[in-house]
C-alpha cells in the first residue's frame, strides 16, 4: 500500500481529503439553498431527480436510492414536498403496493429557480475550497478536467 512522506497510507489521506471536501460543500449548498429557497438539499436533489425522471414520478425505492436515504427518511422527505405542493404520490396502477411521487408544476419551477444558486454556490465553494486548502486544488483540477 502506497504511503506519503509522514507514513499515512495515500488512500487514507486522499480518502479524508475527499471527505473534508464534501462535508464543506455539503454545509455550503444547504445553506444557500435554504435561505434563498427555503429548500432543504436532499429536497433539492429529489426535485432535481424528478425534473430528469421520465414522466417526472419515481418509485419511492428508486428515489431513496438516487438520494442514498433510507425508506423512512425518504418518506418524511416526500411528506416535505407534498405539504409544499412540490409533489403529490401516485399509486402504481399494475402493483397497488407500489407508491410513486411524481413532480408538480410548482415543484418544478422551484427547482428551476433554485438551479441557478446550487450552481452558482457550488462553484463559489470550490473554488475557495481550492483558495484555502492547497492540498484539496489537484483533486478539484482532476476532476475539474475528467469532465471538460
Amino acid at each position: 500500500m502506497p504511503t506519503t512522506p509522514d507514513g499515512t497510507p495515500s488512500d487514507a489521506r486522499m480518502w479524508n481529503r475527499l471527505t473534508t471536501l464534501h462535508t464543506r460543500v455539503e454545509g455550503r449548498l444547504a445553506t444557500v439553498l435554504q435561505r434563498r429557497h427555503g429548500l432543504g438539499l436532499s429536497e433539492y436533489r429529489a426535485l432535481g431527480l424528478l425534473v430528469e425522471a421520465p414522466a417526472s414520478e419515481l418509485r419511492m425505492q428508486e428515489l431513496a436510492a438516487g438520494l442514498g436515504l433510507n425508506q423512512s427518511s425518504v418518506t418524511r422527505l416526500v411528506a416535505r414536498l407534498g405539504a409544499a405542493d412540490f409533489t403529490y404520490r401516485d399509486v402504481c396502477p399494475d402493483d397497488k403496493r407500489g407508491v410513486y411521487t411524481v413532480l408538480t408544476d410548482a415543484g418544478r419551477a422551484r427547482h428551476r429557480e433554485a438551479r441557478a444558486t446550487y450552481e452558482e454556490a457550488l462553484t463559489a465553494a470550490l473554488d475557495e475550497a481550492a483558495a484555502d486548502a492547497p492540498e484539496l486544488a489537484p483533486l478539484l483540477s482532476t476532476a475539474r478536467a475528467s469532465l471538460a
